[in-house]
This record gives C-alpha cells, structure tokens and sequence, in this order.
C-alpha cells in the first residue's frame, strides 16, 4: 500500500514537471525567407495577429508572425502568448518585426476560449507566481472560482496565490470571514494578501511581494484589478470603469493581455476579466493531485484508486467530517471531478 502511494507520488511529480511539455511550439518559415536583423525580446502584448514585442533597451515594436507556427497537442486560439521569449526579423526601418522563433515556454496557464468552446486560449506564459485577485462584495468572487484558478496553476506547476481586494470596504463580519479564508488557503500552501488599492503601505507591501518576478492577475471583472495595477505602477494611467450598481459586477476595461513593468524589477501580466474559469486537460485521475491538502490526506485511503466520492473508508470524506479539509475545497474539487467537459 505504501509502495502504491509512493509510486502515485512520483507520478504526480512527473506530471507537473511534463506539464512544461504540454506546448511545443513549431515555427515553419515560409519558403525563401531570410533571417536579417534578428533581435531577441519579449511578448508584453498581445492583441489578435498583432504582438507587441520589448527589447532589452526597453524599446517596444509591433510585430507578427512569420510562417505557420502551431502548437503540438491541443487546438489554441494563437501561438503566442504575452511573457513569450522571441526572435524578432526587424523590417521597414526597424519599426515593425516579423517573430521568427520562440524559446521553450517554462509554463503557461491557459482557459477555454470565449467565442470557440472546443479551443482553448494560452492567457499568459513563463509565469512566477499567478494571483487571482478576489472581493468577498462588490462583486463577490465565488470560492469555487478562486479553488478553480489554483487547481489550474498547481496542474501547469505555477505557484498560486489569492489577493483580496477592497479591504477597505469589509466590516467586522467580512474581515473575520477573509482572515478565517486567509488562514485556510495558507494552511495548503497559498501566499495570501489581504489589502486596499487605496492603502499606500498595503501597495508598499504587494510589491516588495512581486519585485523581481512574473506576476499574472486574473479574476472577475470589477474586483479592482486595473486600479490596483495603476496604485503598483505608478503614473500608468490604465482604464477603470465603475461597478454596475444594478448586477455589483463590473464592466470589462482589460481587452487583451498585457505585461507592465513595476518600478524597482518585475512584470505583472494583466488579463481579461473572466467570468468562468474553465480547467482544461484535466484528467479525473489526477485531480486529486491539484488539490494540495486532498492529494496529502488520500495516501491514506483503503482503496488506491479512490475518487473521495462514495467509497468506503476514505481518509478524505474522514478529513472533510472532521473539518482537517475545508468543505469549500471538497466542493470545489467535486465540481471539477464532475465536469465531463474538462476531461480527455
């Protein structure tokens, strides 16, 4: 029995570190093309066909791609994606390139396509941590949503994180319910902020957080994440719309993906707002592997191939009665489980 877990251990362990491989990005040049005036640079936009590519002078040119570069594995609404390392061919007086290659991705988190539902969009890549940010009111972010977004970054290997925005519109009932949420994620492993954009030390604080690394925010539109952009990068100036007082949900300011440079090292990667996170490339077999705390507690199962549904002697529903898992993070993982839809 031992041995089995043991064995599901470095299987689970496999899976995270091929999960760098699920993309495998081919450029095929178009016939007769020559590579002149190759520069290497970073995707910081991505807009369509068009990508916004930065030097490491700091100088940012539009640029598209040359060839028919696909991605090995699954269908995808674009080859490239806002944090991807390429080779520019610089043209018409180095104010336009054509990207030529691109470096192997370390990771990259993903969600299904709004328009095409059998396509699935690459949101971000080369990620060092991702944050979803979330607002118990205003509009309220779903516990389901937050487990969701986390079972995908731990699937993709990328640290996860959860920023709980608005602070300064909790009262004593709210602040006690983040806290008793705060304690919860972190005791699975999760970084937790709980801050104001209107707080100056709270800012102060994020950054220190995100300084020198690759930040991606995602959430629901309206959890303040555009302001909360502008308060980290200071004279940035992005877009914010109101809530809407009708739905307390808030109106989409983010249209495409976008990295911005913090002061003092450090990108955040700003994502459309998104209404439902949809995990993809999901096997039912391993899902359990994505939640931290259920994954730990099921080596103790009586059955190795327990799913923690209706079997008998199962160490996780034991955990859930006694309250060693959170009945939200059960939930969230049933919910996943039984989502035909997110399994191949």
């Amino acid at each position: 029995m031992q041995l089995f877990f043991l064995l599901r251990l470095i299987v689970a362990q496999l899976n995270k570190q091929l999960a760098n491989l699920r993309i495998q990005p081919l450029l095929v040049n178009s016939p007769g093309t020559q590579t002149q005036n190759i520069m290497e640079g970073l995707v910081v936009k991505a807009t369509g066909s068009f990508y916004h590519v930065k030097y490491d002078d700091g100088k940012i040119i539009p640029c598209k791609v040359r060839g028919n570069m696909r991605l090995q594995g699954f269908e995808a609404t674009s080859p490239l994606t806002v944090g991807d390392h390429v080779e520019i061919e610089l043209i018409k007086g180095d104010d336009f390139g054509m990207i030529v290659s691109i470096a192997a991705r370390k990771n990259y988190i993903i969600r299904k396509s709004v328009k095409l539902s059998k396509q699935i969009q690459v949101i971000a890549a080369n990620i060092d941590r991702a944050w979803v940010i979330a607002t118990p009111v205003l509009p309220k972010t779903s516990l389901g949503f937050i487990d969701r977004f986390l079972a995908t970054a731990e699937a993709y290997n990328i640290p996860g994180g959860i920023v709980f925005n608005k602070k300064d519109l909790y009262d004593d009932d709210l602040l006690h319910y983040i806290y008793e949420l705060e304690k919860m994620y972190e005791s699975v492993g999760y970084k937790c902020k709980i801050i104001s954009s209107l707080n100056e030390e709270d800012i102060k604080m994020l950054r220190l957080e995100m300084k020198d690394k690759v930040n991606l925010f995602s959430g629901h539109s309206g959890v303040g994440k555009t302001t909360l952009i502008n308060a980290l990068i200071p004279g940035l100036g992005l877009k914010t719309s109101p809530i809407s007082a009708q739905h307390s949900k808030g109106r989409h300011t983010t249209t495409f993906a976008e990295m911005h440079e913090l002061p003092g090292g450090g990108y955040i990667i700003d994502t459309p707002g998104i209404r439902e996170f949809g995990t993809i490339d999901f096997d039912k077999y391993e899902v359990s592997h994505f939640f931290p705390e259920i994954f730990k507690t099921g080596r103790n199962c009586r059955y190795n191939n327990c799913f923690h549904t209706g079997e008998i002697n199962c160490a996780v529903k034991d955990a859930v009665r006694k309250g060693d898992i959170a009945m939200s993070r059960y939930e969230s993982y049933l919910s996943i489980l039984g989502n035909e839809d997110i399994f191949r």
